[in-house]
């Protein structure tokens, strides 16, 4: 039997719900659409957002040869089979489900045919293509991120699922399922179609879904904080360096089973709001995420809450993020000028520093236009402090 998510999967990117800045008129995926120009694309986002919707209403659209492979399952046969196939047509849209996961050897097998046309690629993953997937096919395709589905749009996938199973449901049912599901579309389908077919009335009342689901609703009430509120609660928290407030945010997150969410925000204050006030925080917070995932919901809270922990109780400095900031700007807005000649590849000036005392020696390492600019500035903690002193000492500046 059919679930009712793949029923109600849209046959035309006009029946996509959400992800309105790809999609509707005169936007990018709608224009290559209507345009009969392809390009080679990976939809990333996560779980229930439409990857693989987009990925089937795309094909359908266009009535174009396609093949779906999913990359941890489906063998390299498979993917040569794929290809031959391909040859044989002239083209072929060929759509992979978790990507990010795609071995070696597959992916060089593609890569020519993906290169020279023969093939297009609609990629799909929950992961951030930007450190999961391999270069050399992130510089062949196109990255799309799809964003969470607001609650309104889930409501609009349960209303259309009621309508599929010619039933009714309470507003307050509908409510709940939206607020359970949590941006993601095939959850309420799924939650849906499982309280619809556990009663016997066709009509779905609040307490029909909590008795199929009665995790507690902490999140995306229309009286409550949202997610990403809390996500920023927590960064907060932990900047300001306030132990247990850094915990509540971090327990009610937790109640969500998000480790995705919790182990991106946890890697950005590691190294936006700790930094060199503590540098071996990012590898411990590494460690602490990578133990969660390994032994998975409710053990996963030990390791995040002692890191959390740590991290609230560590000094805190931003001046690598500052120092950064500053020279993007510059790079952004100064005509800064080429590599010193001195330090390009196959220079006759070089002066290799560890020739010399303190492995240091005077020469220019700045383009022109920046020589003499300063970004970076310690912030008053013992490591940076000693870490500075250090520098300055090395470079004879001070004794």
């Amino acid at each position: 039997m059919e679930v009712l998510a793949n029923i109600l999967r849209p046959e035309k990117l006009s029946d996509i719900i959400g992800q309105t800045h790809l999609i509707g008129k005169g936007k990018v995926i709608t224009n290559l659409v209507e345009n009969k120009h392809l390009v080679s694309m990976i939809l990333y986002g996560k779980p229930g957002t439409g990857k693989t919707s987009i990925a089937n209403a795309i094909v359908k659209e266009l009535n174009t040869m396609n093949r779906f492979l999913n990359a941890t399952t489906s063998s390299k046969k498979d993917f040569d089979i794929v290809i031959e196939e391909a040859k044989m047509e002239g083209s072929m849209v060929l759509v992979i489900d978790e990507i990010h996961r795609m071995n070696k050897d597959k992916q060089d097998l593609l890569l020519p045919y993906i290169e020279s046309g023969l093939i297009t690629l609609i990629g799909l993953t929950t992961a951030n293509p930007y450190h999961s997937i391999n270069p050399a096919i992130r510089s062949r395709v196109q990255l799309f991120e799809l964003h969470e589905l607001t609650k309104e749009d889930i409501i609009n996938a349960i209303d259309k699922g009621i309508k599929k199973l010619e039933g009714k449901i309470d507003k307050d049912a509908k409510e709940l399922i939206a607020t359970l599901a949590n941006g993601d579309a095939r959850f309420a389908l799924n939650l849906l179609e499982a309280t619809f077919y556990s009663i016997n009335n066709k009509h779905i009342t609040i307490d029909n879904v909590k008795n199929i689901n009665s995790k507690k609703a902490l999140l995306n009430d229309k009286d409550g904080d949202g997610h990403y509120d809390l996500l920023s609660a927590l960064q907060k928290s932990i900047r300001g360096s306030d132990v247990d407030a850094s915990l509540h945010y971090l327990a009610r997150l937790l109640l969500e089973e998000d480790i995705d969410s919790i182990a991106r925000r946890l890697s950005v204050i590691a190294y936006e709001d700790i930094g060199l006030a503590n540098p071996a925080i990012g590898p411990k917070v590494m460690a602490a995420i990578s133990a969660a995932e390994r032994v998975g919901f409710p053990e996963a809270r030990i390791p995040l809450g002692e890191i959390v922990c740590e991290m609230a109780l560590s000094p805190k400095s931003n001046s690598a993020y500052l120092a950064l900031n500053k020279a993007i700007v510059d790079i952004e807005t100064v005509s800064f000028g080429n590599v010193p000649d001195n330090i390009k590849t196959n220079s006759k000036t070089y002066k290799y520093a560890h020739d010399y005392k303190n492995d240091w020696v005077e020469q220019n390492y700045m383009p022109k236009g920046l020589v003499g600019k300063k970004y970076y500035n310690p912030k008053d903690n013992l490591y940076e402090t000693n870490l500075y002193k250090n520098y300055l000492k090395m470079k004879g500046i001070i004794k």
